[in-house]
């Protein structure tokens, strides 16, 4: 997110194709280059046949945008189906091969935004998608959507479908209304500050995040603490997703970057937890 102009040259990645690598005894390998929409690549996948991918639908962006923030929604995150990708490096020229390991993935995290920040120029990404792959349908909003379209025996196809009419439902678009989609992160918390926590708001929503650690949905956070829906200046918090902070006419991303301060600043007062954006501020 740019708060101010930019001074420098901004490159757009363009490049695209997608195609199916090869299969081995367990999975399909499927390229893109880091040019394509990263919607329309899970939809193509789903028309080869190939499920893995389909909780991720409709989420705004590049393929190769996916990588650096290990996406995720309705229980899968990028990485789950990441094989490996290629990467110029901006400061030697060299066009390098990243792992799953070389990647340093975390939650809504890698590499890329740290030690390769500004240096790795992604130029293609091949996902692994096992012939079995598992059905995530453990979200309720998922499991009612599919309810409501009828369907007992979701196809990874359904699953896809359901989850672009929730997004639909619940999130503005960007073409209509300027917004980064989610800005902030579900927070981690260990769990010794987590019982703390809940005795004080039995009513907090959480899960479990390994490493005897604890995610809390940073939505509920915001809408308690009263910013659902509420405006400051020419930004504003959505009305259907407290998560979406959203450009209500000519707001600046400084005036967006003020929102969000206050908004960190009030979950802080309230619960003690400190939440930090998803987007990269500039």
């Amino acid at each position: 997110m740019l708060t101010k102009d930019f001074p420098g040259v901004v490159i757009r990645m363009e490049l695209i194709g997608r195609s199916i690598r090869r299969g081995d005894d367990d999975a399909t390998y499927v390229e893109a280059a880091a040019g394509e929409n990263w919607h329309e690549f899970v939809l193509w996948t789903l028309s080869q046949q190939l499920a893995g991918l389909e909780n991720l639908s409709l989420i705004p962006g590049s393929v190769g945008a996916t990588p650096i923030q290990n996406i995720g929604a309705y229980g899968v995150e990028m990485k789950e189906k990441f094989h490996a990708l290629q990467a110029v490096d901006s400061l030697t020229g060299e066009l390098r091969r990243f792992d799953q390991e070389a990647c340093k993935f975390a939650y809504r995290d890698s590499v890329f935004k740290h030690e390769l920040k500004d240096r790795a120029i992604i130029t293609s990404v091949t996902f692994r998608l096992p012939y079995d792959a598992a059905l995530h349908t453990d979200y309720g909003d998922v499991r009612q959507e599919l309810a409501r379209m009828n369907v007992s025996s979701p196809t990874a196809k359904d699953i896809s479908d359901a989850i672009c009419n929730i997004r639909r439902r619940k999130l503005p678009d960007p073409a209509q209304i300027g917004n980064a989609g989610s800005f902030f992160k579900n927070p981690v918390i260990d769990i010794g500050s987590f019982a703390s926590l809940h005795e004080k708001h039995p009513r907090l929503p959480h899960y479990p995040s390994g490493n005897a650690q604890v995610k809390l949905p940073a939505a509920w956070l915001i809408e308690q603490a009263g910013w659902k829906g509420k405006t400051l200046g020419r930004a504003g918090v959505h009305e259907q997703h407290a998560l979406v902070l959203v450009n209500r006419g000519e707001a600046s991303g400084a005036e967006i970057l003020a929102l969000a301060n206050a908004i960190q600043n009030s979950v802080f007062d309230k619960f003690g937890v400190r939440l930090e954006p998803e987007p990269v501020i500039v």
